[in-house]
């Protein structure tokens, strides 16, 4: 904990956590949808301990070492809980995102090979004038044009994915269409229900809003329609060398059977490739702007920073690996606004976890929103610091305890493309623009499919002189 002389540093939006009782009649009495608001003051201090009441029992942990045990699941009886694996298996099917056990291990075998173009020396080419591009877009605008920030963010990080699953852009009608309903479906649907948590049985089935399953519908014919073309080029053309990902996994083959997968399954993965590959990036870059919008040193910072490194020519993939700053902002952001706020799983079998039975049924939540915001593993925890991680008192303190991009065996493969991704777009479009937040008071975090602001962050763009 910080002493009476740390400094003051910026408190961005965050619920203010109150005691479990009146969390709980709170989102009981207002029908609130945002779990975050069910997270009790002790969530923040304690390293495990039962969360709050409901019919399937809740065990949170905290202790990094516990969590790492629970992720890397030796005995395979922790999958992913029931209810994130009904919210998203009306878009992503029975996906490696959401599969357990030998059928997660055969499609990762499978995928492996296409892993290979989300290297940064791969697709930095097109990543870089994917954002020129979107940075000229934004510069035709008049100045004072009013812009949705999480819009922005969106078609930019979903514009870089389309290109590197399928060599087309964004301004392609598929694959326009196919953003179009993933901003419905990140709008309505929750990787957990509430109503269900408190109240559901595990296990029982749960039906997702028309709305969602409309959007769900449509996204995967979409998709089917992207993947017919590039197998139609594929069977035309086999010797031909491609480079998406698309390409990689129509290609793909189970090593100890030589069967491809099945079309179906193509769109099940490339569903999760989608979701995981622009989604997840452009809420954290949402948060990012937004508080560079409210501490404008920090983005003179950044703006200085770029400057130091450029030549006078367009950016260098080695250019863009010297900017420290601009890594950190990202990564504080991913620690504040970690876009998957819970990772939740189930135990399959009764078991114990740091000395708390559990019982079959009971969801056992790993929480990268309190994880990062523990009082004891992070100074000043709810402040945005930059800063912190150059230190090497909290690199020991946070040792286990940053998990953006999850844990154990089913880490986050594109992190390292997301890393550099997201510095690219920090530095570029800080550069180009001032942004100007409106009713900055409205903006508050929620637990959705991704950790968003509650309402879309409305901006003013102010295009800054070259």
């Amino acid at each position: 904990m910080p002493d009476g002389s740390a400094p003051v540093w910026y408190r961005p939006p965050a619920p203010r956590p109150k005691a479990a009782v009146q969390s709980l009649v709170e989102v009981v009495l207002r029908g609130e949808r945002n779990l975050l608001s069910l997270l009790p003051a002790e969530a923040y201090s304690m390293r495990i301990g039962r969360l709050g009441w409901s019919r399937r029992g809740i065990l949170l942990v905290n202790d990094p070492l516990l969590v790492a045990e629970v992720l890397r699941d030796a005995d395979q009886i922790f999958p992913k809980n029931d209810l994130m694996v009904g919210a998203l298996e009306g878009l992503v099917g029975h996906s490696m995102f959401v599969s357990h056990g030998s059928a997660w291990h055969r499609q990762r075998r499978m995928i492996d090979p296409a892993f290979s173009h989300m290297r940064i020396d791969r697709a930095f080419p097109s990543m870089l004038e994917t954002v020129e591009a979107h940075c000229a877009a934004l510069a035709e605008h008049p100045a004072g044009t009013v812009l949705s920030l999480d819009k922005m963010m969106s078609r930019l990080t979903a514009d870089i994915v389309c290109r590197t699953i399928f060599s087309t852009s964004l301004a392609s009608s598929t694959a326009r269409a196919v953003f179009d309903d993933f901003l419905i479906f990140e709008r309505s649907c929750a990787s957990v229900d509430l109503r269900q948590l408190l109240l559901g049985r595990p296990w029982a089935h749960i039906d997702q809003p028309l709305e969602v399953s409309r959007a769900c519908a449509r996204i995967r014919t979409h998709i089917g329609e992207l993947l017919d073309a590039r197998r139609a080029l594929h069977d035309r053309h086999p010797d031909r060398p491609s480079d998406d990902i698309a390409h990689a996994i129509i290609a793909a083959r189970d090593p100890e059977t030589g069967e491809g997968f099945s079309r179906e399954e193509l769109i099940d993965q490339l569903g999760v490739f989608f979701l995981a590959g622009h989604e997840t990036t452009a809420s954290a870059l949402t948060w990012a702007f937004f508080i560079l919008a409210m501490q404008p040193a920090l983005a003179d910072r950044l703006r200085l920073e770029l400057a130091g490194v450029r030549d006078g020519g367009p950016l260098t993939l080695d250019q863009l690996r010297r900017l420290g700053f601009a890594r950190n902002v990202f990564r504080e952001a991913l620690r504040l606004y970690p876009p998957i706020t819970f990772i939740p799983r189930v135990a399959l079998r009764d078991t114990e976890i740091g000395g708390f039975r559990v019982r079959r049924g009971n969801m056992i939540m790993i929480a990268p929103w309190s994880l990062h915001r523990h009082e004891d593993l992070w100074v000043q925890a709810d402040c945005f610091h930059p800063d912190r991680f150059v230190t090497e008192q909290d690199h020991a303190h946070a040792a286990g305890a940053y998990i953006p991009f999850g844990q154990g065996p089913r880490v986050c493969v594109g992190a390292a493309f997301a890393n550099m991704e997201a510095m690219l777009i920090l530095a570029l479009v800080s550069a180009a623009f001032d942004l100007e937040v409106l009713d900055a008071e409205r903006v508050r975090p929620a637990a959705r499919l991704t950790t968003r602001p509650e309402h879309e962050v409305q901006v003013r763009l102010h295009p800054r002189s070259r």
